[in-house]
């Protein structure tokens, strides 16, 4: 697998519209006068389209964690981590991945999750910048696995020698995985991959989407 490595500002949407939302740089005169106490708009005050844009992004924004952090643990079925640029995150990954599934009682899963997610977090550390994060989700009768990072651009699939050593990852999880793929997010990307349970769902686990 590879994808192009692009850099990225730092600057967030958010970070960019509250600046423009500033006194003098918005545009709006006495746009920054109509609160009172706590910053709260007064009764009554003048809603622009710049303050209602500000307010939705706001609420679209704030439930995003940042990837050097574990992503909210919605059910007893989601687990996350960080994961730091070096070569041990592959092992560490892995090893991860192997002891979550034991504690959802998914051993029968645990090597192929092992191979893919070595192949995709590899993936993700040679060819993308910044943080990466590792989640598991088990939805019904699928383990989820995904990997989030910095960079939109997704994987792009290569032509391989037959004698050659690596670039593979899109034929592994072709071959091995029940559907896999790649998809923008607000923060860059997220590459994941499925595979179907060999046992019954496990109780209490949500169902599939």
């Amino acid at each position: 697998m590879a994808s192009r490595a692009i850099g990225l500002t730092t600057t967030s949407l958010g970070g960019r519209l509250a600046r423009m939302c500033r006194p003098g740089e918005s545009g709006q005169k006495g746009a920054s006068d109509h609160t009172q106490g706590k910053g709260r708009p007064l009764k009554g005050a003048p809603t622009t389209w710049l303050h209602r844009n500000l307010a939705l992004w706001s609420r679209v924004l704030a439930p995003l964690q940042p990837l050097d952090a574990p992503r909210a643990r919605a059910t007893a079925w989601d687990a996350s981590w960080p994961l730091q640029r070096e070569l041990t995150s592959v092992r560490l990954a892995r090893r991860t991945v192997t002891a979550q599934l034991g504690d959802w009682n998914l051993e029968d899963l645990a090597d192929t999750a092992e191979l893919l997610v070595s192949e995709v977090v590899t993936n993700a550390l040679c060819h993308t910048r910044g943080p990466l994060r590792l989640n598991l989700q088990v939805r019904g009768s699928r383990l989820r696995c995904e990997v989030e990072d910095t960079d939109p651009a997704g994987p792009v699939r290569r032509v391989v020698d037959t004698d050659a050593e690596g670039g593979r990852g899109t034929e592994l999880l072709d071959l091995l995985s029940e559907a896999w793929g790649s998809t923008r997010t607000a923060t860059g990307k997220t590459t994941w991959f499925e595979l179907l349970t060999q046992t019954p769902p496990p109780e209490g686990s949500p169902a599939s989407d």
